[in-house]
């Protein structure tokens, strides 16, 4: 499963949030992040200075732009913390999770 390469699907109405089950299957794609309370995705990034992790930002804030779907980002000298649900389903869907993969992907 490539979830980096799909496209994350805009929630409509009905749109079920990911079971336990789901995100026990999905998990295991998405290196470095953790689901909370089954709520959301969340993951803490390291780097070197404030113009890496700021770097790092602005290619995740590309992503998201691109996909229509936007992760929270809390950036500070050295570090990012992402945290990644779907607002309209106040929970996780599998556009999180195509989301989370793409942002693993960035380099800087």
């Amino acid at each position: 499963m490539n979830l980096a390469k799909q496209t994350c699907i805009p929630c409509q109405n009905g749109t079920p949030k990911l079971t336990e089950a789901d995100l026990e299957s999905l998990i295991p794609h998405l290196p470095g992040w953790q689901v909370i309370d089954q709520h959301h995705l969340s993951r803490s990034l390291r780097f070197i200075d404030f113009q890496t992790a700021l770097n790092w930002v602005n290619a995740a804030g590309a992503i998201c732009e691109a996909e229509g779907h936007h992760a929270e980002f809390s950036l500070g000298w050295g570090h990012v913390e992402t945290v990644i649900y779907t607002h309209k389903v106040n929970g996780l869907t599998h556009a999180d999770a195509v989301l989370a993969a793409k942002l693993n992907g960035i380099e800087v």
